[in-house]
C-alpha cells in the first residue's frame, strides 16, 4: 500500500504557521544583513578615506550596533523557530509511531525485533531533528537572503554578480550529488542500528538461556558484529560529512577569490569604481557564499534525517500493507459469501454490540502458511457451539497452536475464514474482541510492577483493589500474596522473575477472573506443575470456564476426556472431530494417541 504523503510532508503541511514566520524572520535577516555591510563599508570610507573625526561618524556607528544586535535577534529567532518546528515535529512523528504500534493488527505485532521497534521510535525519530531545526530554517535563508544579496550586488557592481550567478550553483550541484549518498549511507546505518537494538535486547532477555547452553561468548561476538556494522556506517556518513565540509569550503574560497580578484583589477588597475562600492561588494560576496555554504551543511544534516525518517515510514508503511492484504483477502472472501453474510465487504462493526456471548465460532476451509514452502494448515468445515469445552489434540508439531491461533485471531488465514456467530470475525473490531477473549499460555508474560499492578492488567479499566484481591482469590493467588512481606504490593521482575511456574499461571488466571472473558484460549497451562498447584489451576479454570467458550491445546487425557469436541490434528491437518468415545471408535490415529498416555500414566 503506497503511502499518499510522507511523514515529512505531512509534518511541513501541519507547520504552515512556523513556516511564514521563517520567512517573514528570513527576510528581516537578509535586510540587516545588507544593512550592516553598508553601514560598515560607510563607516570605514568616512575614517580611513575621508579622515573623518570620530564624533562625526558616532551616530553611524551606534546604528551600525543596533543593526548588529538585531540580526544577531534575528538569527537566535530563526534558530527559536527551528527547534519549535523540530520539537513539534517529533511529538507528532512518535505519536504517530506509537499509535500504529498500539492499533496495528496482531499478526503485525507479533512480527520483527521489539529492539528494532524501539529504535525507531526513539532514536530514528530523535534524528529527525535536524530537518526542522537546521535544514528547514537555512533552506528558507538560502531562498529569500541570497537573492537580497545578489540584487544588491548586481546594482553596486554588474560583474561581481555575473560571477556570482555562474560560480552559485556549483555548491547545489554538489549538495544534490552528496545529499544523495548521505541518504542511502543513512539509510544503512538506521538499519544497522535496528539490528544492533534488536539483537541486543533478545540477548539482555534471554541471557540466563546463553548461559545455561554455553552460548553467551558467541552471542557476545554477535552483538560485536552488530555495533561494528553500525559503526561502520555511521563513519561512513561522518566521511561524507568531512568530503562534503572540504569541498564547500574550497568552492567558497575559490569563488571569493575570484570576486576579489576582479575587484582589485577594476579598482587599482583601471581605477573605474570607487572604494565604497569595492569594500560594500567584498564584505557582501563572503555573506552571500557563506550562506550558501550553511545551506550545504544544513542539506547533509536533513539528507541524514530523510534516511531515518525513511525507515519511520518503511516501518508504517509493511504495517498498512499487511492490513490492505488481510482486508483484500477478507473482501474476497465476503464477496463469495454474499448470500449468507448480512454486512457489507470492508466494514468494522464493534463486537460488543452484536454478537451475544459466549459466541458460536465457525472454521470454513482454512488455510494458512507461515512461509512459501513450509508448514502449512488445513482445516476443512467445523463448528464449536457456544459455552463448549473445546480440545485441540494432535502429536508435537501437528499444528495445535497455529490453529489455536487462527481461531483467537492471532493469524490470519490465507484462504477461508474464521466465522463467529456466522460473520468473518476479521470484520469486527480487534480491539473489542480481545476484550472477550483471554489467553493463557505455559508460560505467560509478567511485567515489571507489583502483583496489583499485573493482575489489572487484565481488566482494561480502573479496578479497585478489592476486585483485585477478589480475581487473586478466585485464582488462588491470594494465599501466596499473602505469604510475602508487602502482600500484592511486593514488586515482581520483568518477564515474571522472582516467580514460580504456578505463580505466574495463577496470577495469568487472576487477570481472566478480573475480565470475565466469553472466550478462554489456553495452552494446557497445568503441564510441568506439581500436583497440588496443578489442582488449584484446574478448579480455577473449571470456575472461570462455567460462562465462557473454552478452547485448550490439550495434553493430559483427562482434559481431553471431559471436553464436549475434541479437535484432532496430524501434520498440519485437521483430520476429525467429536467427543472422546466417538474418536475412539472411529480414528485408529486417536485410540493409539490415548493408549500411549494411558501407559505413560499421563491420565
Amino acid at each position: 500500500m503506497k503511502r499518499k504523503s510522507s511523514l515529512i510532508s505531512h509534518q511541513m503541511s501541519s507547520q504552515r504557521k512556523n513556516i511564514v514566520i521563517l520567512a517573514i524572520i528570513s527576510l528581516a535577516l537578509g535586510v540587516a544583513i545588507t544593512s550592516q555591510a553598508a553601514l560598515l563599508a560607510e563607516a570605514v570610507q568616512r575614517i580611513f578615506v575621508e579622515k573623518a573625526s570620530f564624533s562625526s561618524v558616532v551616530m553611524l556607528l551606534g546604528i551600525l550596533l543596533a543593526v548588529m544586535a538585531v540580526r544577531t535577534l534575528l538569527s537566535y529567532g530563526n534558530g527559536k523557530v527551528g527547534l519549535q518546528m523540530a520539537a513539534s515535529a517529533k511529538t507528532n512523528m512518535r505519536a504517530v509511531v506509537l499509535q500504529n504500534l498500539t492499533h496495528a493488527s496482531m499478526p503485525s505485532t507479533l512480527r520483527g525485533q521489539t529492539g528494532g521497534k524501539v529504535s525507531i521510535a526513539l532514536d530514528a525519530v530523535d534524528e529527525a531533528d535536524s530537518y526542522f531545526s537546521q535544514y528547514m530554517p537555512r533552506m528558507m535563508e538560502a531562498a529569500i537572503i541570497p537573492i537580497l544579496i545578489l540584487a544588491v550586488t548586481f546594482i553596486q557592481h554588474a560583474n561581481t554578480g555575473f560571477i556570482m550567478l555562474f560560480t552559485a550553483p556549483f555548491i547545489p550541484m554538489f549538495m544534490i550529488l552528496v545529499g544523495l549518498k548521505t541518504k542511502n549511507k543513512s539509510e544503512e546505518k538506521y538499519a544497522q542500528l535496528a539490528e544492533f537494538s534488536g539483537t541486543f535486547l533478545d540477548s539482555l532477555q534471554g541471557l540466563v538461556t546463553l548461559k545455561i547452553f554455553g552460548r553467551a561468548h558467541r552471542q557476545q561476538q554477535e552483538i560485536e558484529r552488530s555495533s561494528l556494522g553500525y559503526r561502520d556506517a555511521t563513519m561512513g556518513i561522518l566521511k561524507i560529512a568531512f568530503t562534503n565540509t572540504f569541498m564547500l569550503e574550497s568552492i567558497v574560497m575559490l569563488s571569493i577569490g575570484i570576486v576579489a580578484l576582479e575587484l582589485a583589477i577594476q579598482l587599482l588597475v583601471f581605477k573605474s569604481m570607487t572604494f565604497h562600492t569595492a569594500f560594500l561588494v567584498l564584505l557582501l560576496v563572503p555573506e552571500f557564499y557563506s550562506l550558501l555554504k550553511n545551506t550545504g551543511t544544513a542539506f547533509h544534516s536533513g539528507r541524514t534525517s530523510m534516511g531515518a525518517v525513511r525507515k519511520v515510514e518503511q516501518m508504517l508503511a509493511e504495517t498498512s500493507s499487511r492490513s490492505a492484504q488481510t482486508e483484500g483477502e477478507e473482501g474476497e472472501y465476503t464477496s463469495d459469501r454474499n448470500d449468507r453474510m448480512a454486512q457489507p465487504e470492508g466494514s468494522r462493526t464493534a463486537y460488543t454490540e452484536v454478537i451475544p456471548m459466549p459466541p458460536s465460532i465457525e472454521l470454513d476451509n482454512v488455510r494458512f502458511r507461515y512461509a512459501p514452502d513450509s508448514f502449512e494448515l488445513v482445516a476443512g468445515r467445523i463448528s464449536l457451539g457456544p459455552g463448549e469445552h473445546i480440545a485441540i489434540v494432535g502429536k508435537s508439531g501437528s499444528g495445535k497452536t497455529t490453529l489455536l491461533h487462527l481461531i483467537a485471531g492471532l493469524l490470519k488465514p490465507a484462504s477461508g475464514a474464521v466465522l463467529v456467530n456466522g460473520s468473518l470475525l476479521s470484520q469486527y473490531d480487534e480491539t473489542a474482541w480481545f476484550e472477550r477473549v483471554s489467553y493463557i499460555t505455559q508460560h505467560p508474560y509478567i511485567f515489571a510492577g507489583t502483583f496489583a499492578e499485573n493482575i489489572a492488567i487484565g481488566a482494561g479499566r480502573k479496578v479497585s483493589r478489592a476486585e483485585i484481591e477478589q480475581a487473586a482469590e478466585e485464582a488462588g493467588l491470594a494465599a501466596v500474596a499473602a505469604q510475602l512481606e508487602q502482600g500484592f504490593d511486593t514488586f515482581v521482575g520483568e518477564g515474571g522473575r522472582g516467580l514460580s511456574g504456578g505463580e505466574k499461571q495463577r496470577l495469568a488466571l487472576a487477570r481472566a477472573f478480573l475480565k470475565r472473558p466469553a472466550i478462554i484460549l489456553f495452552d494446557e497451562p497445568t503441564v510441568g506443575l506439581d500436583l497440588h498447584t496443578e489442582r488449584v489451576l484446574q478448579r480455577s479454570i473449571a470456575t472461570l470456564a462455567k460462562t465462557a467458550t473454552m478452547i485448550t491445546v490439550a495434553h493430559r487425557l483427562y482434559t481431553i476426556q471431559h471436553a464436549d469436541n475434541i479437535l484432532f490434528m496430524d501434520n498440519g491437518v485437521l483430520v476429525d472431530s467429536g467427543r472422546h468415545d466417538e474418536l475412539l471408535e472411529r480414528l485408529p490415529q486417536y485410540a493409539e494417541m490415548v493408549d500411549v498416555q494411558r501407559k505413560g500414566g499421563l491420565a
